[in-house]
């Protein structure tokens, strides 16, 4: 069956494709995440016709479905893709006064561009809320959004990166301490659902797993399990709570850690998550807890 090989990608989005609670080895203060992990494994497929891939990063922690459509869409579109993911919607449904339909009607308007480009586009629906009892109140919103996603990939022939359905992520290991963020082994999980759904064969991802087992030796970060109940309501949720109140988000002020597509092969936290040896110019990275 005969399937595209990608070469230049190009990741929107906020948090989780920032990769956050996704330490990158022996690097303390920066993440890896799942998009920088499918540009691995993607790039490794590459490798089996003789081509690369070039990779950039543009997601930023607490950017909304605005900041993707009007800032990081048309920064992605300047770096002349063949592929785009985006995984964006979390930040915007946790409003009040949010409107799943016509969030997704915004979301559209950026599919609508990248296509018009001829991008291909890996457009991921959000996370079944049910597995952490402070986000169950937004269920019915997240699944009406999700119901727009299909929509939205069928009319722009998108491929949907479908993470609601997989029970993996019921899994407490699957997140970070902060209970909102998945751990290397979440992200992991959804780098390889991701090539699953680009028709990625599973096997390439075996690089990756290998560097993993070896990352498990450099971090163990904590995991929701293990942080009592008043340290993570005293850590994680009442900043968030005084950050939401203010009007103010945690990536305030910050780029993106990845901003110019680099080869993969050539950029510091590929080659050492991969496998592979540091070379080229170091990119800009943004670290530090969320």
């Amino acid at each position: 069956m005969s399937r595209t090989t990608y070469t230049r990608y190009v990741a929107l989005g906020d948090s989780i494709t920032e990769g956050l609670c996704d330490p990158a080895p022996a690097r303390p203060g920066t993440w890896l995440g799942w998009a920088d992990r499918l540009a691995g494994i993607l790039d490794g497929d590459a490798r089996l016709s003789g081509q690369s891939v070039e990779f950039a990063n543009l997601a930023v922690r607490g950017r909304r479905i605005a900041d993707v459509v009007g800032e990081q869409v048309p920064g992605a579109l300047a770096l002349k893709p063949d592929l785009v993911s985006v995984l964006v919607g979390a930040n915007d449904l946790m409003s009040p006064a949010a409107d799943p339909d016509a969030l997704a009607e915004r979301l559209a308007d950026g599919v609508r561009m990248l296509r018009a480009h001829g991008t291909t586009v890996l457009l991921a629906n959000l996370f079944d809320p049910q597995f952490a009892f402070f986000l169950k109140p937004f269920r019915g919103r997240a699944a009406v959004f999700n119901a727009n996603i299909w929509s939205i990939a069928r009319d722009h022939h998108a491929v949907v990166l479908d993470v609601w359905g997989v029970r993996e992520f019921r899994d407490p290991a699957m997140w970070g301490a902060d209970r909102v963020h998945l751990s290397a082994r979440g992200h992991r999980l959804l780098a390889t659902h991701a090539a699953h759904a680009l028709g990625v064969p599973y096997a390439e991802t075996a690089v990756a797993d290998t560097a993993d087992a070896r990352d498990e030796h450099v971090s163990t970060p904590e995991l929701p399990e293990d942080l009592p109940f008043r340290t993570w309501l005293r850590v994680h949720a009442i900043p968030w709570a005084a950050r939401r109140l203010r009007g103010i988000s945690s990536g305030d002020g910050l780029s993106p850690k990845l901003p110019q597509v680099q080869p993969v092969h050539t950029q510091p936290l590929h080659a050492q998550a991969l496998g592979g040896q540091a070379r080229g110019t170091q990119p800009r990275m943004v670290g530090g807890p969320h």
